[in-house]
């Protein structure tokens, strides 16, 4: 889906993926309390080709263990292998200005081993418009020395040192990675060559931000391995059929669409009869279909297939072979495109950035905001410049666009910085790691429709003496005083309610006299947000997230008129967020985490005719959309489709994957330690792994048929096998600990100490006689796939509850005076306190019985406790290009084409800006109205 027309523009978020029956409307980004179904971490990684290392610096990896609770977002993102590369990395950031600073955030936040700053030159006035760590105290200090405090606070794992005199190429040879923000073509030339030959290559980033536009290179060296291209799990399938034919049809059963393409390679396990393909050889596939495909094989000699068989997608890796910068230039190859209606754009902004290169080289000064003759100047140098490319050259070189280029080119500008701060280092983990498809090797972006719509006289750009004084160069400074006197409504203090609230008081958005930022979250900041919510600290961990971001924004420009509310966005608060609130709102930002949330909001704006900013995130992938009363269909409009639950009967007794194993899980935890449990099983390794399952097979022996003859055990069922219990396996015994730990917290029995010794344990439980099983003749086993809840079966209720009470009465009898069970509400961020351990050591258990293949604790984690997972790089980009719009909608004068909503993917890269929708117009006899209209 590269979502290029706006209809097939799916909205890609972390939360399209809510379950209805566990979405909460939390707010904050972060996702940890709703009820969303989490990503499957990485399996990829253990793959890692055996070359990879010499071909890259990777560093040892032995270096410290990761800190789970801290990175446990991140690391659904990245997997283990990727996590422990970029601990072994050291990385430069050259220039810190405003995109400096937001790389060297990102990397400090995503946990590298350390991160060197440099810069030659002392804070302005001028850099306060973008870089976030820097206060009007710091005016007249070296950048780089001004830079250190603040951003080790983010993350004291990380070693961050300064150098702050003149670069030679060889001390580029400390590093895995170097980034240049502020550097003329011809060091950049030098350093790119130098770093392209080194041994190991180091890889080489350059990337600039002059006013509404940005340009990045990258170098990796001769042959860069990328081990895994789009950071998604191998596609599956499960095997229905198998031809004896040249080449092979391979038919899989209809309950999931296959994933495949053309030339991908696969291999089979489990498959019976035609076992020669169990021989774990990748086999090539073409012809994919939602249900079939051939493989490139002659089975006519093979065994006749029989049943079964899994059939999964093997991730290849890829090397590129990236050019330095000298040759690179000269040749590009193809630009990375992020707006079709601007396909011939990207050529000419090459151009353009050569062409400043000159300017600046020849005159020792950026162009003067304003000035024509500057802008003259350098539309002849590229003139010049184009003129001598020969067959080669550009028809139109753009005179109009160049201007503005030259108008805005000294300024960094906080939106930009943050956008490209997120793709930048996200480009620099992918050096580090392999992990994910880097740029290759040009990609140029402008945003010049966030330029007020009516001309700017020349006077307005000039500066006041302010700290706004670089965005003022770009846009004048009547929409400044527009933003200043903004009231705005940020939702949700959360990944992208920090981002938001750092960009909103460096543009300088409801700090003036008029202006009012309201911020609501009511959410509390626990460990796990600290590895992106980067305006929160561990000594706040506790506190309430917009409280404390809050604080955190005004130190950064204290001129910001913020109020931070803890309420929760709904008809329940319509008494604190009512009218007279909402009807005096400039503008609306959603940093939400859910839909039925954004919902809410979205009905709100379209009720009062406010702008509404809306954006989401899932791992590497973001989205922004952008709703205009009047010019853009609302958010509720379109809607993605529903997640697919699995069916009941599925997930209680014919489980196929780990994720049917981890969603039984976490139900039966529900039900033996949340919900007071009805009847107490006595045994319940027993009950689980072995009673149940030969009641089942009892029911359903291996050789039963189906009402029409077929086989009752047909793929995607799977056969399952009791368990016999034993000592001395690890993974019964972690069972059975973590089980009596808990079941002994509920009935409030005091847990004594030898139960955590493996051996105590042991020869406890040796000592314990289980009955024998006997299964029952009639036992109901539901196999309706329809059904995705109980039903319960009709019989006389007046009667058992009768025996129910007496039952009861005689039971209270035995208890203590004033016997309570205590019920456990699940915690999945607490690693002392078993939950996760019984959850799984439940699934893996019953893996076990099914023949799945087993997850460690971390897997089990995301899966079970729907961890969504969230990396610092792709918020950083959905805010930034969120603010691009922010400036239009603030602005007031633009049209429905000046607006762009996007879809990102910064693992493939994949850009993909579009006009928003219009509304839908509806008619009537000679009428015709919107949503938006009264």
């Amino acid at each position: 889906n590269n979502g290029a027309t706006a209809s097939s523009f799916k909205k890609h978020r972390r939360d399209s993926c809510v379950i209805a029956a566990a979405g909460n409307g939390s707010t904050a980004e972060n996702g940890d309390k709703s009820g969303i179904r989490g990503g499957k971490g990485d399996r990829s990684d253990s793959r890692v080709v055996g070359s990879s290392t010499s071909t890259m610096a990777l560093g040892d990896s032995n270096h410290a263990e990761i800190d789970e609770d801290l990175h446990s977002r991140q690391l659904a993102v990245y997997g283990r292998e990727t996590m422990r590369r970029l601990f072994a990395s050291n990385i430069l950031v050259s220039g810190m200005q405003g995109l400096g600073a937001e790389i060297a955030k990102n990397l400090i936040l995503a946990g590298v081993k350390s991160v060197t700053l440099h810069d030659e030159g002392d804070v302005e006035l001028w850099d306060l418009s973008s870089n976030f760590v820097f206060s009007e105290s710091d005016v007249g200090k070296n950048r780089a020395l001004a830079s250190v405090q603040k951003l080790q606070e983010l993350n004291n794992a990380v070693i961050i040192s300064t150098l702050t005199t003149k670069l030679t190429k060889e001390q580029l040879s400390d590093f895995q990675a170097v980034v240049f923000t502020d550097i003329s073509f011809e060091k950049a030339i030098e350093f790119s060559d130098y770093c392209h030959n080194h041994q190991p290559p180091i890889s080489f980033i350059k990337a600039e931000v002059r006013g509404l536009f940005g340009s990045i290179f990258c170098d990796f060296g001769p042959e860069f391995t990328v081990v895994d291209v789009d950071g998604e799990d191998p596609h599956t399938g499960i095997i229905a059929s198998i031809s004896n034919d040249n080449p092979a049809l391979v038919s899989c059963v209809d309950d999931e669409r296959l994933e495949f393409q053309d030339g991908d390679l696969v291999v089979f396990s489990e498959v019976h009869g035609m076992t020669e393909l169990n021989d774990g050889k990748p086999r090539k596939i073409k012809n994919a279909k939602p249900y079939s495909f051939t493989l490139e094989e002659d089975t006519t000699q093979f065994g006749t297939y029989i049943k079964g068989g899994i059939v999964t997608q093997v991730k290849q890796p890829k090397v590129l072979n990236f050019k330095p910068l000298r040759d690179a230039i000269k040749d590009p190859g193809d630009f990375l495109l992020s707006d079709f209606s601007k396909f011939d754009r990207p050529p000419l902004l090459h151009l353009a950035f050569q062409a400043l290169d000159k300017f600046v080289s020849d005159l020792g000064r950026f162009p003067v905001a304003g000035s024509e003759e500057d802008a003259n100047k350098l539309i002849s140098i590229a003139g010049n410049m184009n003129e001598s490319l020969g067959d080669g050259r550009l028809e139109d070189i753009n005179p109009k666009l160049l201007r503005h280029f030259a108008f805005g080119s000294r300024a960094v500008l906080n939106p930009m910085a943050a956008m490209f701060g997120g793709i930048v280092g996200q480009e620099v983990v992918k050096a580090c790691s392999g992990k994910f498809h880097p740029v290759f090797q040009f990609f140029y972006f402008d945003s010049v429709e966030s330029l007020p719509t009516e001309p700017v006289d020349p006077s307005d750009f000039r500066p006041l003496n302010s700290r706004y004084d670089a965005q003022i160069s770009v846009f004048g400074s009547k929409l400044q005083k527009k933003l200043e006197d903004a009231k705005a409504f940020i939702v949700g203090s959360g990944a992208l309610g920090c981002e938001f609230l750092k960009n909103i008081a460096l543009m300088g958005v409801s700090c003036g006299n008029q202006g009012k930022l309201t911020i609501t979250d009511d959410d509390v900041i626990e460990k796990s947000n600290l590895s992106r919510q980067f305006l929160f600290r561990d000594w706040n961990i506790g506190q309430a997230k917009s409280t404390v971001a809050a604080s955190a924004a005004a130190s950064i420009n204290p001129c910001l008129k913020i109020e931070a509310l803890q309420n929760r966005v709904g008809p329940e608060t319509e008494n604190v967020f009512d009218d007279t609130f909402w009807e005096n709102l400039t503008v609306v930002i959603n940093a939400l985490d859910n839909v039925n949330a954004r919902l809410y909001v979205d009905q709100r704006c379209l009720y009062f005719q406010k702008p509404l900013l809306e954006s989401g995130t899932l791992g590497a992938k973001c989205n922004t959309q952008m709703v205009i009363p009047h010019l853009t269909e609302n958010y509720g409009a379109s809607r993605d489709p529903p997640e697919k639950q699995a069916p009941m009967c599925t997930v209680h007794s014919f489980p196929h994957n780990i994720d049917h194993c981890l969603t039984w899980a976490r139900s039966e935890f529900e039900g033996l330690l949340e919900k007071t449990p009805a009847e107490v099983n006595a045994y319940l390794f027993e009950d689980y792994f072995v009673n149940r399952v030969k009641q089942l097979i009892y029911t359903f022996p291996e050789d039963a048929a189906t009402s029409t003859g077929a086989p009752f055990w047909s793929a995607p069922k799977r056969f399952p096998h009791p368990l016999q219990f034993s000592t001395a396996d690890p993974s019964h015994l972690q069972f059975v600990m973590a089980a009596s730990i808990l079941r002994a917290e509920t009935f409030g029995i005091q847990i004594p100490d030898w139960v955590k010794h493996p051996q105590m344990l042991a020869e406890a439980v040796d000592k314990v006689t289980v009955p024998d099983f006997q299964p029952k003749k009639d036992a109901k086993i539901v196999t309706d796939e329809k059904a995705t809840t109980l039903s319960t079966a009709s019989i006389d209720d007046a009667g058992v509850i009768n025996e129910l009470i007496f039952k009861l009465e005689l039971c209270t009898k035995k208890l203590p005076q004033g016997f309570k069970m205590k019920p456990i509400q699940f915690e999945k961020d607490d690693d002392t306190n078993y939950h996760m351990d019984l959850i799984a050591g439940l699934a893996n258990m019953r893996a076990r019985n099914y023949s799945i293949p087993e997850v460690d604790k971390l897997k089990a984690k995301f899966i079970a406790g729907r961890i969504i997972p969230a990396i610092a790089t792709s918020t950083a980009m959905a805010t930034g290009l969120v603010c691009l719009e922010l400036y239009k909608a603030l602005d007031g004068g633009h049209k429905v084409e000046d607006y762009r909503n996007t879809f990102a993917n910064l693992a493939l890269p994949l850009f993909s800006m579009a006009e928003p929708v219009p509304p839908k117009v509806i008619k009537h006899g000679d009428m015709s109205w919107t949503v938006w209209d009264r």
